[in-house]
């Protein structure tokens, strides 16, 4: 059939039109598939932010974050110190069921030292990637060291892209890490680049959601900071494979000050610029965003709230009592806030369910889903909430939350690694948040029966658990 000429050009710029209003229009629908941030500090307090009672100096992005989101005030993290906490993130379990009780550790002779995440656990980043979303790590690892197992790689659990460090923590100019080796990579290829470590971070972060506008990501952004060496902008190294490091010296209580403020404020920066380029580029009403810290205040800053008895490492609450603030304009309403008590166990379900994704079935999530509570205020149903550290010196302590008691559990003088020595300790939060007046002899029913209850679980979490390579003593997860 002969189509007059008129016709048929006609009918190609129709043709061309639809092609190209084809070729520009969203990768998705605004209402699927929504992208995820999640920023984690480190060794920052529950006082580390002005919105969250740092009197020493403004936050004013992460504040903006909160005035246009929630504020969680009764947020823990599921350990005391860096590695645990984020074996517990990742998986979505107590970390003990992975095997990873304490800090991996730097010295190659510690017991500690070639323990890792292993490729048998399930992270959100697998879960997310199998799912056709773009998955990425900025900033640190720290579940394990690739020299000791390829295993251990963050590229082997879910990410696809990974731009930071391994170690523990790194010297914020030089990136020697605490073993004193360099270690900053992009990927699997180590990368010397010129930067303070923090502004890596946020600039990684940004090119990573500026490429991936257009299809759904998973990114959690990991900031060394406010974690030692105690460096700010323009210092100097520290940290060097020549020189070893040489630990940050007592200083006056104004110049930690100030030190603590210059190591805020570029993450407060980083935060701002993730907020405005999610705006920018007209994906913030569908990106969920949570900023929440590893766990409590070291020595180094007065981060903590003198409210809270106890930092990093201990089970009392300073030591995993954090702030958290949950962000996602025209879902989560504006300036709210909940004392609903959370942890960060809790961070893996919530994911999965806001992206409509099933938690796997194999290896069962600990955590609650906390959809209800971020989007319409609904608190999970009462439950109870573990806690049991490690530390570097093989001292073990352990605590449990059930509503307003906490138990806490200590061994004094203890064989490295063993639970002897038992000392239990009683507080009720309600009327004594900051821990100070022992009920235990007051109520030894409520003792017994919580401490009854915190040894099951503890069993429960050796049953099954994931072999590492190690330990202080013999044991199931050997």
């Amino acid at each position: 059939m002969n189509v007059p000429r008129r016709l048929s050009i006609g009918f190609g710029l129709i043709v061309c039109l639809m092609i190209a209003v084809a070729s520009s229009a969203p990768a998705r629908s605004e209402s699927e598939h929504p992208n995820f941030i999640v920023i984690m500090v480190d060794d920052m307090g529950y006082a580390g932010v002005s919105c969250f009672g740092n009197p020493y100096f403004e936050t004013p992005e992460i504040d903006r974050l909160a005035e246009e989101g929630m504020r969680l005030t009764d947020f823990h993290s599921s350990g005391t110190v860096c590695s645990p906490t984020r074996a517990g993130l990742l998986t979505g379990r107590y970390q003990q069921r992975a095997g990873i009780e304490a800090v991996i550790h730097p010295a190659a002779d510690h017991p500690e030292h070639k323990k890792g995440l292993q490729e048998v656990e399930n992270t959100f980043a697998e879960m997310f990637r199998r799912s056709d979303y773009a998955t990425g790590l900025i900033g640190k690892w720290h579940q394990g060291y690739p020299h000791n197992s390829s295993q251990y790689h963050p590229q082997n659990h879910g990410f696809d892209t990974f731009i930071g460090y391994h170690s523990g923590n790194i010297d914020f100019i030089s990136h020697v890490g605490d073993h004193g080796k360099h270690d900053w990579w992009h990927g699997r290829t180590e990368t010397y680049e010129d930067g303070y470590s923090t502004h890596l971070i946020n600039k990684y972060a940004l090119e990573f959601i500026r490429k991936h506008e257009r299809v759904p990501f998973c990114l959690y952004v990991a900031h060394e900071a406010i974690h030692n060496p105690v460096q700010v902008p323009g210092d100097p190294v520290r940290r060097s494979e020549e020189s070893g490091w040489k630990r940050w010296q007592a200083a006056s209580e104004q110049e930690r000050i100030e030190k603590y403020k210059g190591m805020t404020l570029p993450i407060d920066e980083g935060v701002g610029q993730i907020r405005q380029t999610l705006v920018d580029l007209g994906i913030d009403q569908r990106t969920f965003v949570l900023f929440f810290s590893d766990n409590g205040p070291s020595r180094d800053f007065p981060s903590g709230s003198p409210k809270l008895r106890g930092g990093k490492g201990s089970v009392y609450e300073g030591g995993h009592r954090v702030p958290a603030i949950a962000w996602w304009p025209g879902k989560i309403a504006a300036g709210t806030s909940t004392d609903s008590p959370c942890i960060s166990i809790d961070i893996m379900p919530t994911l999965l369910s806001l992206a409509g994704l099933e938690a796997p079935k194999h290896r069962p999530l600990d955590g609650v889903d906390l959809t209800a509570l971020l989007l319409t205020q609904e608190p999970p149903p009462q439950r109870p909430l573990f806690w049991a550290s490690l530390s570097n010196g093989g001292a073990r302590s352990e605590a449990m939350r059930d509503g307003p008691w906490k138990l806490v559990v200590n061994h004094p003088k203890a064989a490295k690694g063993t639970f002897e020595n038992e000392k239990v300790e009683l507080y009720h939060l309600d009327r004594d948040g900051g821990e100070q007046t022992n009920l235990a002899e007051k109520h030894p029913a409520k003792r017994e029966e919580m401490l009854t209850r915190l040894k099951i679980w503890f069993a429960d979490t050796q049953q099954g658990s994931t072999p590492q390579v190690g330990g202080w003593i013999p044991g199931p997860t050997r």
